[in-house]
Formats: C-alpha cells, sequence, structure tokens
C-alpha cells in the first residue's frame, strides 16, 4: 500500500528530487509520515518545530498519545548540549558518587565531552578490565532499527574492546528462561504466536489468563502501521467464541466483550491451571494419545497432580482455596474447555512474580492435557493481552536490524540484577544451569532507557549508582537517570534522525527520514558512538567506513535479499524512502503455532533433550534448585493475599494507559501524582476517599497516589501504573513524590532459573497522606 512519505505544502519537487534529511530552510511548513512505538503518524513541522502528530490513517493508533509527540519533542526538559557532574568536572573519577542526584550539571563542548568520555573509557579498562564496565540499555528508546539505542551502545562497547552485557529482559525474562526447557527455545514469547483469523474461524473458547487489556494493544516494539487486535477481537466475537478472563482486575476485560470472568487473588494463576489439569486426568479428558506421541514427562507430571509426591491432591476446592474463589467458578470454567477448540493464553504480567516460571509451564501443560496443541485455534499462547502485534498475519524477516559483534568481555549479568552487581562486585549467582560472577562494576555507560523507573526498589538503585566511579548517559531529556549521571550527553529523538522502522509482527515497513533538525545541540547516538570510536581506535571497526544514509542502505539490502529468497518484491531503497512505507504482502496460510511439530515430532522435534514437549524436564532436576521444580508446580509466593498482614494490600503495577513505560511522562502537567486503584470497601476500611492524596508503603518505601475508588477490582488488591518518574521528597526520606510503585517493589527475582524481575509479589498499606503527619512508621514488609 504505497503512499508518500511526506506531502510539501507549496512544493511540487518530485519524489526522486526531494532531499534525505529535510533541512528545515526548505520550506515553511510540510507533513511527513514517521514511526513510534505506539503507532505511525502524521507529523506537521512548521518553523522548523513538530507542530502537530495525528495517527497515520487507518492505523489505529491512540489519538492522545501520538497527539503528545510535539510537547514530547520540544519539552522543557529537554538537555540542550552536554553536561558534566560538577565535582567530577573537577576531580574525576575521585569526586565518588554521592553527589549525583544533588550537583549541578556543568555544560561543556562537545569536543570536551568525548575527550572525558573516550579517556575514561581507556582508564576503566586498562585498570579494571573489561567487564569492569556495564553497558545497560533497554531497547525502547526508538522505533528505528538503526537509531536502536541497544543496538548502537552494544556495538560500540564492543568494538571498543568489551564490556558486561545485560541477559533477557524485564516483559518476559522469567519465560525466556523456562521456555527452552520445555519447548526447545523461546520462540512462543518473542516471535511467534498462532493467528488471530484461526481464533475467528476455529476456537470455540479463548481463556485468557491475566486478560486482554485493551490499552496494552496501543505499543509495539519497533512501532505498528496496524492495530489489529480490536478487529480480531471483534470478528472472533461475532462468530461466538466464549471468551473467559481470569484476573482480579476487570478492565482486563475489553469494554463491550460479553466474557465470563474469574477473578482470583494475583499470583494464583498456577494453582488454576493446576486444579483443571488434574480434572482433566481424573475426567478422562486427558488426550493421552497426544500425550504419548508428542510430551514427555507427563507420567511424573501427573503423579504430582495426584498429590503422590507432595500429598496434596490438586483439586478444586484446593486451587480455590488458594486463589480466594468460589469452586463452582472452576467447575463453570472446565465445563467450557472440557470440550471443543480452546485456546489457552496468559498474559506476559504472570511469570513477572515470585515463581514466575510455573504458570507459563502450568498452561502448556494444561493444553498438553487437552490435546490442541499445533491445531488452528487450540492450543496456548503468551501475550495476546500484553502489546499489539501478537498474533497479527505479518511475514518475519522484513524489518532489518543493525549487526552486532562479539563482546570479547564475554561478560553478562541478568538484566533484573543491576542493583546486586553494583554492590555485590564477586558475589556468585545460580542462572540456568550455571553460576554467575558479578563483575566489580567501575564504569556504566547507558543509552536508551530509564532504569530510575523500570527497577525495582528504587531507593536501593539509588545506594547503588552511587558505587561506579563513573557513570555516562545518552539521554533526551533531564530524566532520573540523567540526573544521577556523571557525564550526560544530549541523544537526537526519532524525529531528528534519519531511519527505518518496523516490527516482525506488523505487515508494514516505515522510511523514518528526518522532519525536524536536532533541538539544541543534540546528536544521535550512532555519531556519538562514532566520534568516541575514532577516539579509542576503533572507528573502523565499529562504523565499518558507512556513514547514516550508507547503513540505511545497507540494512535495506538485507530485506530485499530476503525478499527475493521468498519471491517477494521488495522495491530498492531510493523507491522505498521516496514512497515512504512497504507494504510486506500477508504470509499464504496463518501461522499456527507448533503446527510443523505436531504433523511430525520426529522429522520437525523439538529442541529439548526428549525432542517433545517436556513437563518433566529431568535437565532442570539436575540444576537442583529448591525454588524451581523438575516440573510445573505451585509453589507460595513471598509476598501475596495468603499470607498478608491485616492491613497489607496486594500491589499490582502494570502498564500506564496513555504512555510507553515511563515515556511521556514529560508531557503531563508539573506535580501530578500517578492514581492508585483501591476497593471502595478496602477504601472505607482505611479511611480513604475518592480523590485523597495517599502513602503507598512498605518497609522498602513509600510512593504518593491519588486515590482512585473501583469495585471492578478484587477487595485487598489495589492497582498502580509504573509511569512516573521517580522523584524522592527533599525532606522525607523514602517517600517519592511523582507517585512511582517501584520504590516499593522488592528487588527479588523470580527463581534460580530465571533471576527474572518479580515486582508482582508485592504486598503494601495504604494510608491518607492528611492522617500521617508526624508518623514515620514505613509497614513491616
Amino acid at each position: 500500500m504505497p503512499c508518500a512519505a511526506l506531502v510539501w505544502k507549496n512544493d511540487t519537487a518530485s519524489a526522486s528530487s526531494r532531499p534525505r534529511s529535510l533541512p528545515n530552510s526548505r520550506v515553511a511548513a510540510r507533513v511527513g509520515i514517521s514511526l513510534s512505538h505506539w503507532g505511525a503518524f502524521e507529523a506537521e513541522v512548521a518553523d522548523g518545530r513538530l507542530v502537530s502528530a495525528r495517527p497515520w490513517r487507518n492505523g489505529g493508533a491512540d489519538a492522545d498519545m501520538i497527539g503528545a509527540l510535539p510537547a514530547f519533542v520540544h519539552s522543557p526538559l529537554r538537555i540542550d548540549r552536554p553536561h558534566v557532574r560538577e565535582s567530577f568536572l573537577r576531580r574525576r573519577e575521585r569526586a565518588g558518587g554521592e553527589g549525583r542526584g544533588r550537583e549541578a550539571m556543568v555544560p561543556v563542548e562537545w569536543d570536551t565531552v568525548l575527550d572525558l568520555c573516550s579517556s575514561e573509557l581507556d582508564r576503566v579498562r586498562q585498570m579494571h578490565g573489561p567487564a569492569s564496565i556495564l553497558g545497560g540499555s533497554y531497547g525502547w528508546s526508538s522505533a528505528g532499527r538503526l537509531h536502536h539505542a541497544r543496538s548502537q551502545v552494544r556495538r560500540f562497547l564492543a568494538a571498543a574492546g568489551g564490556y558486561t552485557d545485560q541477559i533477557g529482559n524485564y516483559s518476559w525474562g522469567a519465560a525466556h528462561a523456562i521456555l527452552p526447557h520445555v519447548l526447545g527455545n523461546a520462540d512462543a514469547v518473542s516471535s511467534t504466536a498462532t493467528d488471530w483469523r484461526t481464533i475467528a474461524d476455529e476456537t470455540d473458547v479463548l481463556v485468557a489468563f491475566g486478560g486482554l487489556n485493551p490499552k496494552n494493544w496501543h505499543v509495539t516494539s519497533g512501532g505498528a502501521g496496524h492495530h489489529h487486535m480490536p478487529r480480531h477481537l471483534e470478528a472472533a466475537a461475532a462468530r461466538g467464541v466464549k471468551f473467559v478472563i481470569v484476573s482480579p482486575i476487570d478492565e482486563d476485560t475489553p469494554p463491550g466483550l460479553d466474557a465470563m470472568r474469574i477473578a482470583p487473588r494475583p499470583n494464583t494463576d498456577t494453582a488454576l491451571m493446576l486444579a483443571l489439569a488434574r480434572r482433566a486426568v481424573v475426567d478422562g479428558r486427558a488426550d493421552q494419545a497426544f500425550l504419548a506421541r508428542y510430551v514427555t514427562g507427563h507420567e511424573a507430571f501427573s503423579a504430582y497432580l495426584a498429590g503422590e509426591t507432595d500429598g496434596i491432591d490438586k483439586t478444586f476446592e484446593w486451587a480455590a482455596a488458594i486463589a480466594g474463589i468460589d469452586v463452582a467458578d472452576l467447575e463453570a470454567l472446565w465445563s467450557l474447555i472440557r470440550r471443543g477448540r480452546v485456546m489457552l493464553t496468559a498474559a506476559w504480567s504472570l511469570q513477572r512474580a515470585d515463581h514466575g516460571e510455573q504458570p507459563f509451564w502450568a498452561l502448556i501443560a494444561l493444553a498438553a492435557m487437552l490435546g490442541q496443541i499445533g491445531l488452528p485455534g487450540g492450543g496456548f499462547c503468551f501475550g495476546y493481552g500484553s502489546m499489539n502485534g501478537v498474533g497479527a498475519p505479518a511475514r518475519r524477516g522484513y524489518v532489518p536490524a543493525m549487526e552486532g559483534l562479539t563482546n570479547p568481555a564475554a561478560s553478562a549479568i541478568p538484566v533484573a540484577c543491576v542493583i546486586d552487581a553494583l554492590m555485590k562486585p564477586g558475589e556468585q549467582i545460580d542462572f540456568n544451569g550455571r553460576r554467575i560472577t558479578f563483575p566489580d562494576v567501575r564504569l556504566v555507560y547507558w543509552a536508551g532507557g530509564n532504569p530510575f523507573h523500570h527497577a525495582q526498589d528504587l531507593f536501593l538503585l539509588e545506594q547503588a549508582w552511587r558505587r561506579p566511579e563513573t557513570i555516562i548517559v545518552h539521554e533526551s531529556w533531564w530524566t532520573p537517570t540523567a540526573r544521577r549521571a556523571d557525564i550526560v550527553l544530549p541523544a537526537t529523538t526519532t524525529l531528528e534522525r534519519n531511519d527505518i522502522g518496523g516490527s516482525s509482527r506488523d505487515p508494514f515497513v516505515f522510511a523514518m527520514p528526518r522532519l525536524i533538525d536536532p533541538v539544541g545541540g543534540a546528536r544521535d547516538d550512532f555519531a556519538i558512538f562514532g566520534e568516541l570510536a575514532e577516539r579509542l581506535g576503533c572507528g573502523a571497526a565499529f562504523g565499518e567506513g558507512l556513514d547514516e544514509f550508507g547503513w540505511l542502505r545497507r540494512l535495506w539490502a538485507k530485506t530485499e535479499r530476503h525478499g527475493a529468497g521468498e519471491g517477494v518484491a521488495v522495491p530498492d531503497f531510493d523507491s522505498f524512502w521516496a514512497d515512504g512505507v512497504f507494504a510486506v504482502p500477508e504470509p499464504d496460510l496463518p501461522e499456527v503455532m507448533l503446527d510443523a511439530f505436531r504433523h511430525d515430532p520426529l522429522v520437525n522435534k523439538l529442541a529439548t533433550p526428549s525432542g517433545r514437549i517436556e513437563l518433566h524436564s529431568t535437565r532442570i532436576e539436575h540444576f537442583g534448585y529448591r525454588d524451581c521444580p523438575p516440573h510445573p508446580a505451585w509453589i507460595a509466593p513471598r509476598e501475596w493475599l495468603g499470607d498478608a498482614g491485616e492491613d497489607e494490600l496486594h500491589l499490582i503495577t502494570n502498564q500506564p494507559r496513555k504512555r510507553l513505560h515511563s515515556q511521556l511522562f514529560q508531557t503531563q502537567p508539573d506535580g501530578a501524582v500517578e492514581p492508585i486503584s483501591i476497593h471502595p470497601a478496602d477504601a472505607a476500611r482505611f479511611g480513604i476517599g475518592e480523590g485523597d492524596l495517599v502513602r503507598v508503603e512498605n518497609r522498602r518505601g513509600a510512593c504518593q497516589a491519588c486515590a482512585r475508588l473501583t469495585d471492578g477490582l478484587q477487595q485487598g488488591v489495589v492497582v498502580m501504573a509504573t509511569g512516573a518518574w521517580f522523584r524522592p521528597d527533599d525532606e522525607i526520606p523514602g517517600l517519592e513524590r511523582n507517585g512511582n510503585p517501584n520504590v516499593v517493589t522488592a528487588n527479588r527475582r523470580t527463581s534460580s532459573l530465571g533471576q527474572a524481575c518479580a515486582a508482582l509479589s508485592t504486598l503494601v498499606r495504604v494510608r491518607p497522606m492528611a492522617a500521617l503527619a508526624g508518623d514515620d512508621d514505613s509497614g513491616r514488609r
């Protein structure tokens, strides 16, 4: 579906004569198409500024999020030039880290800051080795693939001699660890999903553990030209697919969807899945032919379900007591899924909890008992309720990525272990069958992402952040991370550079021409790293002699080759750049996860030790982890309502409705405090009224929030989005003012296997701020 990437007002130049990077002096006003993680958009530029943005035609992006882009790009919080912390400028590494976030940041010239950065990198590498440099990023800074900060920082630090990398992610780190042991790889969470068209055509019942919250469909890593979920959901409902939403939050049910809802205690989904699997065996519904041919370890798993190993029969009564629901709810659910074509899905959020590996493994086990894995519209899938694009009909391989380089240091830590790595150099931890030793981190180089948003126990992170000798940050705005750096290099935004963007889950690839000149003195990450690489003698290794457009042409050539291999006509680069978007043809057949394996499990065996789905893993058994048994199991969380104090509530932290993580927070009114949803009965218990300013607290810290009363929430549960920038109170220690709930989530991982984020196992107390004058009590946990 070709379209003009740029529509110039008062300019009739042909596409072939149009400039690639649109200098502001060319015309007074113009409209360009580009891409963000929350969708494709049309941007109007006048007098060198982005003046408006609206969703791309028929794309379905959220108009409010897209419309916030001008305030986002031209925020008064933009960093206009390089800055260095005052004492670090005078004393370098001898300044220590206590002044980070407190001292003034001094503006300096680019040559000065680049000399300082290269000198520090060289000093630390020479004195302490490459593993003492931690390369930090979190990948969401750009929908463009060339100017993808995580790719850039990794490539640069590898070219410069090596660094300590980060393994996994906060989105589905536990799943990334467990799924290769069960299915042979992690594709079921990272890339593969049964096409929604087969659900609309074939499914009788779809059960969504964790729900299908439509706010999550606004975003896709890499951006989206088409937001497909509402249309597919409508088609499935129109054909008569029955939906079951298993979540304590009623907003996890899309508006207008006639769905059965079960509202368990948070973190108890595994118990429900195990009880359903047990009933399948007891009722004779378990597909023994499927289990015999495609599964290994089901006998040992069934023995656990029957209580032969722990003395507990996993009955509906057992699970209902754990989850705090009626047995009748499970009976009703079983009556729906015991016959017909059933799709089971789980949101990514379920595995961001204590023992987060277990719900994903248990979901696969339940699907195996039903015997429909690999059938159209049946089996299991992850993430339908977590991000736009999951289950979209899209061909893979047409969105190119910048090549990486081998890391000479061969050092890496799990992404959720940053605090421990900074505070406990030399300590060893178990991780997925091996031992990892934390390096002695002396320099942190962070480009893309805001760890003072997405990490847990942020007050503890602030302590850990003081320990390295040097912290260098690329950033566009004065985020909490930038304010706590020694050296800040102002980075461009997506609209200030040329790129190619898209997602493997979307049918479009976009040209992303520069729409405005860099704001202030900002430079793109690629240019910054290129200059540093030249100073460090690794310029050729990093850039390979290519400028920005040289790399874009090289990346697009990969897309052209991929298309040639599949018989898909891909335009040459100049045509693509002039048209602005390439519509990738839909695949010939809808994707069905594991269909080839089901067709012939010998020819298409899985990459597990047995070649089959593993419900009992001998490999995990050999690891000997007490917190991760060799089969799906119920293990009580460390913090949950089953062991809560009388005044404690379970805090669920989810994604903001109108932001991506903490992005777009800088467009919010100054002084706004994040809301916390609470059931009216709980609010009455603690003397909280609608709109009250409250303190959300436990022993790790406290944050402010604004109470929002709703009866669409399970009693005993409160919900906060993780979208506020971290702002500690200047006068009250341990209190965060903006409403960032990650000050109370624990610096604790899922298990020794995954070492992933466990933020959703958190108990808090919520009390009115007005009633707390002079009260320093910060909770018992």
